[in-house]
């Protein structure tokens, strides 16, 4: 008996501290950021990129102002941002932080990028990655971590709520209710229940749709991964499922190609031609997105007639909707910055659910954070349970096997190519 009340005892102080440690914990994320600098230092933080301008990063410096009120933020363009963004590092006005792709991990090309990046891992720079969905958080051979994501990404299709409520339709989660409902839209008048870009392979209908359904296919085949990343004219086969889907995609929710094509890019267009308010689903990227609310006070049919809309994932699979999960916009920090401290301050300070979130929300874009739930145009995203969300990262891919598949399933899409003839070109597709 005593024995018994030794080890209850135990696992009671046991629980007991691990509750005052989550309660701790609890506390201090309430509490929020604190300075671990001196608040009067005066210095400027410049950070370079590849965007016209970016006001939500602005902001963000606006908040930081709160604490530090005489550091300045000064963003800069650079123009053919990815390939001059090496020799800026290398000048005499190299910036404190600068844009990073995981793409560029790896390539001879980008290496000076890498090169002046600091390890933001680095336990001692305090910056809470645990915030972040760790499968975008980029796996280098060494475990260090050059960049950091921001900005989240993902493909899917824009969603005319007002419509499916009118017209008494669920917004569908399996590939047999999407085919159902374009059956129903169609049934009910609308000459174009699912449209996109399909002018260029890079971010077109055909991708939008079908990458999710080919990063499922081989994403726990490590084998597979290998023959596609080294172009191995063998791994064309991988791709034959996804083909053969986009093919079934095509015919059975008939989509008008001829329509598609009268919308000019992948962005503006997309987006005016989704705001005639027409048509009940737009496939396009978390991009495209971002720049929907800026442009509804610029589409008269929207003015004269608002609705309702969101952003959800393409269900192409009869088990449902894959979340094709990957960073968007990531930020390094120049290791030999001349204000190293204030500059990881400002890291520290940002990278947070907090203010990823507001910062996301302010650009329109989708969070890197854990939880999509606050942002009423993502949440459909956050509802996909894990075993649904693919990782790029996670599975491997590189950028040249993602190019393959792009290219090969546009051709098939578009009629360009066979199913047979796309499968035995893998490797001889260029960008």
């Amino acid at each position: 008996m005593k024995k018994i009340m030794c080890m209850f005892l135990a696992v009671l102080m046991i629980l007991s501290l691990a509750a005052c440690g989550s309660e701790e914990q609890k506390a201090a994320a309430e509490e929020g950021f604190k300075p671990a600098l001196d608040t009067a230092e005066s210095c400027e933080i410049n950070v370079a990129g590849g965007y016209d301008n970016f006001e939500a990063l602005e902001t963000e410096f606006d908040r930081f102002n709160e604490y530090y009120p005489d550091v300045k933020l000064v963003f800069t363009k650079v123009d053919d941002y990815n390939n001059m963004i090496g020799t800026v590092l290398n000048g005499n006005d190299a910036p404190d932080i600068y844009v990073s792709n995981s793409w560029m991990y790896g390539r001879d090309q980008y290496k000076s990028s890498i090169d002046h990046a600091e390890n933001l891992a680095d336990p001692d720079l305090g910056i809470d990655l645990d915030c972040i969905r760790s499968n975008i958080i980029l796996n280098t051979n060494d475990g260090t971590l050059p960049m950091v994501p921001v900005f989240s990404n993902t493909y899917g299709m824009l969603v005319n709520n007002d419509l499916f409520e009118k017209e008494g339709l669920s917004v569908p989660s399996t590939y047999q209710e999407l085919v159902e409902v374009c059956d129903a839209f169609r049934e009910k008048g609308y000459k174009n229940p699912i449209m996109g870009f399909t002018n260029e392979e890079t971010t077109s209908l055909y991708t939008l749709t079908i990458y999710p359904f080919f990063c499922e296919t081989v994403a726990d085949d490590a084998e597979a991964v290998k023959k596609l990343n080294a172009l191995d004219p063998s791994a064309g086969e991988y791709m034959r499922p996804s083909l053969e889907k986009i093919e079934q995609f095509m015919n059975d929710c008939r989509v008008d190609t001829d329509a598609c094509a009268e919308i000019e890019d992948n962005y503006e267009a997309v987006i005016m031609r989704f705001f005639e308010g027409d048509v009940p689903m737009m496939t396009c990227s978390g991009d495209t997105v971002s720049g929907t609310a800026k442009r509804e006070s610029r589409s008269e049919a929207f003015i004269a007639d608002p609705f309702e809309y969101t952003f959800v994932p393409v269900p192409m699979s009869d088990d449902g909707a894959y979340f094709l999960d990957m960073p968007n916009l990531q930020f390094s920090v120049n290791k030999e910055s001349p204000k190293l401290d204030m500059v990881n301050e400002f890291m520290r300070f940002l990278i947070t659910s907090r203010e990823l979130n507001e910062m996301a929300q302010n650009k329109g874009l989708m969070s890197p954070t854990k939880d999509l739930s606050f942002d009423n145009m993502y949440a459909a995203f956050g509802e996909i349970p894990e075993s649904r969300i693919l990782s790029p990262e996670e599975i491997g891919l590189t950028d040249d096997a993602v190019i393959q598949m792009r290219q090969a399933v546009y051709k098939v899409g578009t009629g360009a190519m066979t199913i047979d003839e796309a499968v035995a070109a893998y490797g001889t597709f260029e960008q």
